[in-house]
């Protein structure tokens, strides 16, 4: 299934959130440099990847893409280095999670085109099959154009304790796949996500929605009216600066700091779900990143100058460090940068935070 303009005159902005700071993949990924701005997985940064992946497509503005202040040069290169244009570069004065930086870009859009659709996508994750994404946005095209805020619902190939669910419930449009969100649930612990994964009902919420931008103000003005207010503000008194659009400072920073799942998808009548197993992955820590890379015969993932001898399950990353040899190291990871260099065994992955913390205490860069 292909997205043509033929097919309908509603306009579709890919809206791409690049605010996060990756601490989870420090060294490689750190505050002046987070991940979505890396080649992690392929030869373009994962911001490139996820502009591409509905660029020039029929049907499609050029993206709006929202970042933070300190990273607004950044964007402006990765553009420019891959030949991209876009609709506007809005810059958060500070980070305040994703309804705020959603509400800004919808009050964008929808003084513009209030029936505009909005495609919203982080910027840091792999999508390994970009035509089952395209096609998913397709199936949701006509319930957003109808007034839902549909989300897609990744299809778990394991029991992951680290996400949060979308649970599936009467269907909407059997044709296209649709169905009203049941719940939205919190990272489970191990043995109820084995549940979710034998059920069948449960997926994986990887945080992508479409909806129109007028249907997104409405329903933050209905259950979190202060963020709707803010962003409207803020984006009334915006300026243009070097080619960014810079929210007002004050009004937006009035906003409660509060996600777009717990502002609205949790709480609106509205939802729906796509289900959609498109080899998708959030990256979020050194273990995701070895489990997306491709693996030697003995299960190892290398990049850059490094060797590993009588070695099995690692992930060995060099980026600017020194080069990394490895010598009998099962299960490991070994990131080696310009900022710093990490070892840890791979199940210890989602303890990097403390890693990082760790290093600040120490009065150690991080």
């Amino acid at each position: 299934m292909t997205i043509s303009s033929s097919s309908s005159s509603t306009t579709i902005y890919p809206v791409i959130l690049s605010g996060g700071a990756g601490t989870r993949l420090w060294p490689a990924s750190h505050t002046a440099c987070p991940k979505q701005f890396m080649p992690l997985v392929g030869e373009r940064s994962m911001l490139q990847e996820t502009i591409g992946r509905t660029y020039d497509l029929p049907g499609f503005e050029r993206p709006l893409i929202v970042s933070s202040g300190a990273h607004g040069p950044l964007v402006q290169q990765q553009l420019a280095d891959a030949g991209y244009d876009t609709a506007a570069i809005l810059l958060e004065p500070e980070g305040r999670n994703t309804a705020p930086a959603i509400a800004i870009a919808a009050a964008w859009i929808a003084a513009r085109d209030p029936s505009a659709l909005m495609l919203v996508m982080p910027s840091d994750h792999v999508i390994a099959d970009s035509a089952a994404f395209r096609a998913a946005v397709a199936c949701a095209l006509d319930a957003a154009r109808d007034g839902r805020l549909v989300t897609f619902g990744i299809q778990p190939h394991y029991p992951e304790t680290g996400y949060g669910y979308i649970c599936k419930g009467d269907v909407i449009d059997a044709g296209n796949g649709i169905h009203a969100v049941a719940e939205f649930v919190e990272k489970p612990p191990l043995a109820l996500a084995e549940t979710y994964l034998a059920g069948g009902r449960h997926y994986w919420n990887g945080g992508i929605f479409l909806f129109r931008a007028g249907v997104l103000l409405d329903e933050l003005d209905l259950h979190v009216p202060a963020v709707r207010a803010a962003a409207v503000d803020a984006m009334a008194r915006a300026t243009m600066q070097d080619g960014f659009v810079l929210p007002d400072n004050a009004a937006f920073c009035a906003s409660p700091n509060v996600s777009i799942d717990v502002a609205v998808m949790e709480r609106t009548d509205h939802a729906a779900v796509v289900p959609v197993d498109m080899g998708w992955s959030d990256v979020g820590s050194w273990t995701a990143l070895w489990a997306v890379r491709d693996r030697d015969a003995q299960g190892n993932a290398v990049k850059g100058e490094a060797v590993t001898v009588d070695g099995a399950g690692n992930l060995i990353y060099v980026d600017g460090g020194p080069p990394v040899a490895t010598l009998g190291l099962r299960d490991c990871v070994v990131v080696s940068t310009a900022q710093g260099v990490l070892v840890m065994p791979r199940d210890r992955s989602q303890d990097v935070r403390g890693v990082v913390e760790a290093m600040k205490a120490a009065g150690l860069t991080a």
